[in-house]
């Protein structure tokens, strides 16, 4: 089954690639902003055709795609140029591939969460039994308490207390939990995992809590945990940045397009049935769009967040003194930063081929 998986990753990410491009397509095209090409990947062009003034293409290599709009870079005189357009009609076109990437991830949770027999499920953060023992039944916590927030983190869902439990000091802890529809706060709460019994025969580290109780499988629970689920997603790529840059992680825990797909595939194939299978490579792929969406508005030139801050900043300079900044210097910062973007594109595909390889 490897192949399937693989034909299945590459589509998703074809997929994705597509409809984050097809984001900024839309809006440029209802913005009146002259479209010269819509492309499908990246590299030598293997086949398209042109429609009014577009040219539609597919391209050889998998590892991107682009809408190109007249005048993106640089002033061309045209009127219809993206230079010439609007400021907030340029920030709507610029902000739309990332939203179309965030709403693909949310209706893909909600499918998840609403099939039949699916084995997502909606759990809360009520505390549904204690272990003997258990520390955090010895600091006052009752059954039938709900986690509300750890250290002012929301808390909508189970998977929210597994990934903001372990993010923090344990011996010092602002914990707040609804008992009986009332807030309750316990300061420097200690959250500290001890041995407990496994399943197994032997022991592991556990906070000694059984949590979750199922949500009523219904439309709008439905649409409500896919909320909270991309709401989890966007957490875990801001806490992976946040370990990046302080240290805990480096190198070797990034992982480019040959390292996701060889995790779809390993998911797929260690799944107990073909459609358990594709339905968890269906739920990493919504992890994956909501990734695209947050990297791609971050504040760094050649990615969407750079444009948009490079565009506020001339609107202010603009607004302040009556000219603008010749959008060609702005051309080269993202010209330049995507050549380091495909460097470490290449570093991270020789690196996660090297770890398969080798593993």
């Amino acid at each position: 089954m490897t192949a399937f998986y693989i034909l299945l990753a590459i589509l998703i990410f074809g997929f994705l690639i597509f409809i984050h491009e097809f984001g900024h397509f839309l809006t440029a095209k209802l913005c009146g902003v002259r479209v010269n090409e819509f492309a499908i990947n990246m590299g030598p062009r293997l086949f398209g055709w042109k429609r009014g003034e577009t040219q539609y293409s597919f391209r050889l290599i998998p590892i991107g795609g682009y809408c190109a709009m007249e005048g993106e870079d640089e002033a061309t005189g045209d009127p219809r140029a993206f230079t010439a357009a609007k400021w907030w009609k340029r920030l709507i076109i610029l902000c739309a591939g990332s939203f179309m990437n965030l709403l693909t991830g949310f209706v893909v949770m909600a499918l998840l969460f609403g099939l039949a027999g699916s084995s997502f499920y909606m759990q809360t953060t009520e505390i549904t039994g204690f272990d003997p023992g258990s520390a955090l039944s010895e600091q006052g916590l009752q059954v039938g308490d709900q986690f509300y927030s750890i250290n002012g983190r929301r808390t909508f869902m189970r998977e929210d207390f597994d990934l903001l439990a372990d993010r923090f000091d344990p011996t010092d802890v602002e914990l707040v939990v609804i008992r009986n529809g009332e807030k309750l706060r316990f300061s420097h709460f200690r959250m500290e995992k001890r041995e407990f019994p496994s399943a197994n025969g032997g022991t592991r580290l556990r906070f000694g809590i059984s949590l979750g109780n199922f949500a009523e499988p219904s439309f709008a629970n439905a649409n409500r945990f896919a909320a909270y689920q991309c709401v989890d997603f966007a957490r875990m790529v801001w806490y992976g940045l946040s370990d990046l840059f302080s240290g805990r992680a480096g190198l070797k825990d990034m992982g480019g397009v040959v390292g996701v797909v060889d995790v779809m595939v390993q998911t797929g194939e260690q799944s107990r049935s073909v459609s358990a299978g594709v339905l968890n490579v269906l739920y990493l792929a919504a992890f994956i769009a909501v990734n695209l969406a947050v990297m791609n508005m971050l504040p760094i030139p050649a990615l969407d967040g750079g444009r948009v801050l490079f565009l506020l900043i001339n609107t202010v300079y603009t607004g302040l003194t009556g000219k603008k900044i010749n959008p060609k210097y702005e051309g080269y910062i993202h010209a330049g930063a995507m050549i380091l973007l495909l460097g470490l594109m290449a570093v991270l595909i020789v690196k996660d081929v090297y770890m398969i390889i080798n593993r």
